[in-house]
C-alpha cells in the first residue's frame, strides 16, 4: 500500500497558522491519541443550505488515497473528491465573540449561507 501523497502546488489546500496551532492543541488534548498519525479530516459532502457542506472530524489514520497537508506538527487529511472542491482554499480558525470554529475560505464557492459550513459552486 503506497503512503498518502502530499498536495501539489496546482491543487493546494492550505492551512492558516491559526488553524495549525489550534489543531495541534486539539490533538494534543485527546487522551490516548497517537499524535503522529491523527489528523483533521476535511471533507465536502452533498447537503446543507446551498448544495455542499464542510465536514470536520479527527481521524486516526490517513487513507491510501488521501492528500496529507502539513499543519505544523499536525496534519489535515483530504480525500481526492473533496480536494476537487477545495483546490486553492484555506482552512482557518476563527476565535471571536460569536464562537471559536474552523472555517474554509474557498475561492471556488459562488455563494454560502450564514452558518459558514454550506456553499454552492456554479
Amino acid at each position: 500500500m503506497p503512503p498518502p501523497s502530499s498536495s501539489s502546488p496546482e491543487t493546494a489546500f492550505r492551512v492558516s497558522p491559526q488553524a495549525a496551532t489550534r489543531l495541534q492543541e486539539i490533538i494534543a488534548a485527546q487522551p490516548g491519541v497517537d499524535t503522529a498519525s491523527t489528523g483533521l479530516r476535511v471533507s465536502v459532502l452533498a447537503g446543507g443550505c446551498n448544495g455542499f457542506q464542510y465536514s470536520f472530524a479527527l481521524d486516526g489514520e490517513a487513507r491510501p488515497d488521501d492528500i496529507v497537508v502539513p499543519a505544523g506538527s499536525a496534519r489535515v487529511l483530504v480525500d481526492p473528491a473533496s480536494l476537487d472542491l477545495l483546490s486553492g482554499a484555506e482552512l482557518h480558525f476563527n476565535d471571536s465573540l460569536m464562537g471559536a470554529h474552523f472555517t474554509v475560505r474557498n475561492p471556488n464557492a459562488t455563494s454560502s449561507c450564514g452558518c459558514g459550513t454550506s456553499f454552492s459552486i456554479d
